[in-house]
């Protein structure tokens, strides 16, 4: 994976890095990148994720855990 580094450390990943992380495929990454589902961060027009939306995305998106 080769990603952007800000100054404070943090990565912002591209829509391959995305895929990688949530196992699925590119196509659906950039679909959810698009949708403005997982929050992006434009430079010029390339579309970037921080690791925290990522996380964020993922945490908003667990189902609910079933009583048994």
């Amino acid at each position: 994976m080769e990603n952007t580094v800000l100054r404070d450390g943090e990565q912002l990943l591209n829509a391959t890095d995305v895929a990688h992380f949530l196992n699925i495929s590119r196509a659906m990454a950039y679909r959810l990148m698009q949708h403005g589902k997982i929050r992006t961060v434009s430079i010029g027009t390339a579309k970037r994720v921080r690791i925290k939306d990522l996380r964020n995305f993922v945490e908003n998106n667990l189902s609910p855990m079933s009583e048994v």
